[in-house]
Formats: structure tokens, C-alpha cells, sequence
């Protein structure tokens, strides 16, 4: 038996924990997480509706609480973890100027994934305009990174078939590493953006 059919299994046996971990990793932007719980959806590991849902929830949730705590407490926050005030006030300065988009992206570059609905928090951003833009985003995102681990799966389900499943694995870690060099190469346009108008 392979480690990809005994992680199936280990899937398909704990079903309810693989769901909360799901929500959990989903409420910090994680996008392997994601691709790899739709790339399971393809194999009848997960139910699609259910990992969508979990997925959007966990998005969602994060985000707010990020928000809520940068509203309540973000001037203690950076003054403990400086840190995080460099990449918090970078990202604070694009969402003053580019408030209706940058909700839209910020889940997919490396960069300020965390940071972004905590510099929401900082910056003039309403709390009805956040959460509006935070639930349409929340979904798409939810839904592309599903989608797009399902479509995978599909793929090299049908170009490999299950005599390579390891070969499919690697494709599958080539995939994300693309996704992550486009991922970084987004979010050196941002910063190049908030270094041209400071």
C-alpha cells in the first residue's frame, strides 16, 4: 500500500477532523491546504460542497477575528512584535489607497496573506465595506482553490493513471511550486507599488 492511499484512508476514517482542520488552515490563507483538500474532492476522499463551505468559513472567520483584533488592539500588537509593523504598515498604505481590490487578492501572495485583513484592521476601512468585500472574496477564493485542486486531480488522474500515483504527487508539487513563484512574483509588484507611491 502506497502513503498516498494510506493518507486516503486516514482521510476517509476521520472525516469530522479533517473538515476542522480544513476550517482551521483556511483561516490562515493556506493554499496548499486548499488545493490538496480539492485534489481529494477529485479522489471521493471529501465531499465538494463540504470542503467549499469549510474552506469559505475559515477564510471568513480568520479574517474577522484579524480585523477585530487590529481594530481593539493593534497599536499593542506592534509595539510587541515590531516585526510585523514593517510588513503591517506597508500593507495598511495599499489598502488606504486600493481599498475595493486588495481584499479581492490579498489570500494569494505569500507576502501579506496574514497580514492583509490585520492592515485592513489599521487602515480607514469601515467595518460594513470589510465585511461585504471579505465575504465576496472569502468565496472566491474558497471556490478557485478547490476548483483548481479538483481540475488538477482530474488531469493527472487521466494523463497518469493509477500505475504512477507517485509521478501524479510530483506533478502535483511542480503545480504548487508554480503557484508559489507567481504567488511571490505578485506580491513583488505590490511592494513595488507601495515603495513608487509611499
Amino acid at each position: 500500500m502506497t502513503e498516498l492511499s494510506q493518507l486516503i484512508d486516514a482521510v476517509r476514517e476521520h472525516g469530522p477532523v479533517v473538515y476542522a482542520f480544513i476550517f482551521a488552515y483556511a483561516a490562515s490563507h493556506a493554499l496548499l491546504m486548499a488545493l490538496f483538500a480539492g485534489y481529494a474532492v477529485q479522489l471521493g476522499v471529501l465531499d465538494l460542497k463540504l470542503t467549499m463551505a469549510y474552506c469559505f468559513a475559515g477564510s471568513f472567520a480568520g479574517d474577522v477575528f484579524r480585523f477585530w483584533l487590529a481594530r481593539r488592539y493593534g497599536d499593542r500588537v506592534l509595539a510587541r512584535w515590531p516585526r510585523v509593523e514593517k510588513g503591517a504598515v506597508t500593507v495598511k498604505k495599499l489598502v488606504d489607497r486600493h481599498a475595493l481590490w486588495l481584499p479581492m487578492i490579498h489570500r494569494y501572495p505569500y507576502g501579506i496573506r496574514g497580514l492583509g485583513a490585520f492592515a485592513f484592521g489599521l487602515s480607514q476601512m469601515t467595518w460594513g465595506l470589510f465585511l461585504v468585500l471579505n465575504l465576496v472574496a472569502a468565496a472566491l477564493w474558497a471556490v478557485s482553490m478547490v476548483a483548481v485542486g479538483y481540475a488538477f486531480g482530474a488531469v493527472s488522474d487521466k494523463v497518469l493513471g493509477d500505475a504512477v500515483s507517485g509521478l501524479s504527487v510530483a506533478s502535483l508539487i511542480v503545480f504548487l511550486a508554480i503557484s508559489w513563484v507567481l504567488s511571490r512574483k505578485l506580491e513583488s509588484a505590490i511592494a513595488a507599488d507601495a515603495k513608487r507611491n509611499p
